[in-house]
């Protein structure tokens, strides 16, 4: 086989990067007006007057079936209604694990490109890297006003959290998991900030992160300006701490976590219900495009060692992703596909979408509809889905391309190439065929070298691509 080395990060188009961000400051310098309508009519018959408002809003470690629209247990009647008057992607994926899966839907681009395989773990300095062009940065830099309510993760210092890629507002925290309470990370660093400035502030943290994010819609925000709005919420994830009104509902379900675990989704759906609710009262709702996604599959347990001084769990049934395999952290469909739609009303029918797409399309279907250009060199690995999700052009194929620190995955078309090994020097390969087999119960690989041979060989060129 061969060996794919580790390689320094190169920025030969920093430059020219750099010079394009000059030519479009602020508003739509450099960008001429035939430019933006050219893109919106390529975006059923938008223009200029009509750039939409943008609300993105991410679950934290949501399974598969831990929504109502996947026959869950858990009632989410705010995601669902979302969901019968928009667009449910069926076939969505991001990454396994949450930090991975914010660098793609933020750039565009797959994650391990900046040498993000899993979760930025604490202390470390891995970030983005300082040229980075994120999908907030671009937006900014076209006239859009931009925000983050939540959780960050790409960074767990200020001086690299969400003001420094592009977001003129940011509230919420910068490490992957608070106490919902005192927003301490789980060995004792701050993290709840307002702009890069460490704060204190009472209540859950479910609350606190929709409820700035009302006020940036109704009281910051320029309204001069479209808005982009990131709302990323801390659950499900663990520590689990619902207030006995969001529980009790749920006394029927037997499993003590699993019944926290429950609260905590209804509760995170009452605020998305609140969010959407504001839209319609400023008047907003119908020219605001909405996405909600989890990023990443469930996780089935935890069982802390260190964490928070031993104040919360252990927690030994958390998500559910049936039927799909396995759990967060995991290559297999349970950990990379998740519940996903889109809502718009009047430009959005309602249906379900079967094209595989992947967060890196979040990024150029945001663009085109905001009339904003994209470069070559800037490396967009996702693809502009909006005119399939009208359904107005045929579903493609695919390749798309997957790598933690002891994993690899790519998937072209139906087929599915799962390689289990710190490298591709070492370990197994699996092969499945999704569209007959989409849990993946059965490994095919034995039956189909060809196939395995040929993706493989992708697999490779992919992992070359990759900065580690």
């Amino acid at each position: 086989m061969q060996t794919v080395t580790r390689k320094k990060l190169k920025n030969d188009s920093t430059i020219s990067r750099r010079e394009y961000l000059k030519t479009i400051s602020l508003g739509i310098t450099g960008l001429t007006l035939g430019t933006l309508g050219s893109q919106f009519s390529a975006c059923d018959g938008l223009n200029t007057k009509e750039r939409p408002n943008i609300l993105i809003m991410v679950a934290d470690d949501a399974g598969w079936r831990d929504v109502g629209f996947h026959d869950s247990e858990i009632n989410t009647p705010n995601i669902d209604e979302l969901t019968k008057t928009g667009v449910e992607l069926d076939q969505f994926y991001v990454c396994p694990t949450c930090s991975p899966t914010r660098a793609s839907l933020l750039t565009g681009r797959f994650a391990s490109r900046f040498g993000i395989l899993g979760p930025i773990a604490m202390r470390s300095k891995l970030t983005l890297s300082g040229d980075t062009v994120t999908l907030a940065e671009l937006l900014r830099r076209n006239g859009y006003a931009t925000a983050i309510t939540g959780k960050w993760h790409l960074g767990l210092r200020p001086e690299c959290g969400p003001n420094q890629y592009g977001f003129e507002y940011a509230y919420g925290y910068l490490h992957g998991q608070i106490d919902q309470y005192t927003h301490i990370y789980k060995n004792g660093d701050q993290s709840w900030h307002r702009n890069g400035e460490f704060i204190e502030e009472e209540g859950h943290a479910t609350d606190l992160i929709a409820n700035e994010a009302i006020r940036y819609i109704k009281e910051i925000r320029d309204k001069s300006k479209p808005f982009f709005l990131y709302v990323t919420f801390s659950v499900p994830h663990y520590p689990l701490q619902e207030e006995e009104k969001w529980v009790e509902p749920y006394n029927i379900i037997v499993n003590e976590s699993r019944r926290v675990f429950a609260a905590s989704v209804t509760h995170m759906d009452y605020v998305v219900g609140q969010l959407v609710k504001i839209l319609e009262e400023e008047n907003l709702r119908k020219n605001t495009l909405v996405v909600f996604v989890s990023d990443n599959g469930g996780q089935e347990n935890w069982f802390p060692t260190f964490e928070y001084n031993g104040k919360h769990g252990p927690n030994d049934r958390l998500g559910d992703n049936r039927p799909l395999r396995d759990w967060k952290g995991s290559l297999y469909e349970g950990g990379i596909r998740v519940p996903a739609l889109v809502n718009w009303p009047d430009k959005l029918k309602p249906r379900k979408v079967d094209q595989v797409m992947h967060a890196v399309d979040i990024y150029p279907t945001i663009t085109a509809l905001a009339g904003v250009s994209l470069l070559p060199d800037m490396n967009i690995e996702g693809e502009n889905m909006w005119q399939t999700i009208l359904r107005k052009k045929p579903l493609t194929e695919r390749t798309l391309y997957w790598r933690t620190n002891n994993q690899y995955a790519l998937r072209k078309g139906d087929w599915k190439l799962v390689h289990t090994g710190g490298t591709l020097d070492e370990g197994r390969d699996e092969l499945f065929d999704l569209s007959d087999d989409p849990n993946e119960t059965r490994d095919v690989a034995k039956d189909n070298p060809e196939i395995v041979k040929s993706l493989f060989a992708e697999l490779v060129k992919q992992a070359e691509k990759d900065v580690l």
